[in-house]
């Protein structure tokens, strides 16, 4: 999942703002305590969600795919005063142990879990939306990106992350055999030919798709 050298990867973690103590608390956590602890957002990844997050101060933040809720916590440090972030999942497993560290936060009070499956919840969810962040199962990338679209403020943002797959969406027999690199090219090849998008792909970490709605 890793494009840089790890001493180039460390460089640019030590030479960006640090973790909180809480973020700190929930990577060591996870992976001491949850299986794939790869899915972590991570430092550095966290610092860039964070940073666009501030320069956004949304009042709606969409985060689909929670997982330990690292994301939801560097996302919700550019928050608006009023402003709220919704995480949906459907791991019942992780929900107490996310909605734990969310008290523990300063921003637990505009923070909700909804353990829900998000292509049944989305459709009922009120906008607009400023920021939204896609990390769940990728073959429904281009499900998850239909239903948050119409809901998108002009100017607002999605995020999915994964979108280069650790590299096999330019490997020809991934792409002939697994169902997510397919999934996840046709997601990308269907966000750069959406009129109403202004597509760029960042290589950090797995790949980010930012997607700006016109």
């Amino acid at each position: 999942m890793e494009f840089l050298p790890p001493l180039i990867s460390a460089y640019a973690e030590q030479h960006s703002s640090p973790e909180t103590d809480l973020l700190k608390k929930i990577s060591r956590e996870t992976h001491l305590e949850v299986n794939m602890p790869r899915m972590l957002s991570g430092h550095l990844q966290g610092r860039f969600l964070s940073m666009i997050s501030r320069l956004m101060q949304p009042n709606l933040i969409v985060e689909v795919g929670t997982y330990t809720g690292y994301s939801a916590l560097c996302l919700a440090e550019g928050l608006a005063p009023h402003g709220r972030l919704i995480t949906i999942d459907k791991n019942k497993e992780l929900e107490q142990r996310v909605k734990n560290y969310f008290q523990q936060s300063p921003y637990g009070q505009q923070l909700e879990m909804i353990c829900a499956d998000a292509a049944e919840f989305l459709p009922s969810l009120q906008g607009p939306v400023d920021l939204a962040f896609i990390d769940a199962d990728k073959q429904n990338y281009s499900l998850y990106f239909d239903l948050l679209l119409p809901k998108m403020r002009s100017g607002g943002l999605m995020i999915a992350d994964n979108v280069l797959w650790s590299g096999k969406v330019v490997e020809q027999d991934s792409l002939v055999k697994d169902k997510d690199t397919q999934a996840l090219h046709a997601f990308n090849e269907k966000v750069c030919k959406e009129e109403q998008i202004i597509p760029l792909l960042l290589p950090i970490r797995d790949g980010l798709m930012i997607m700006q709605k016109k």
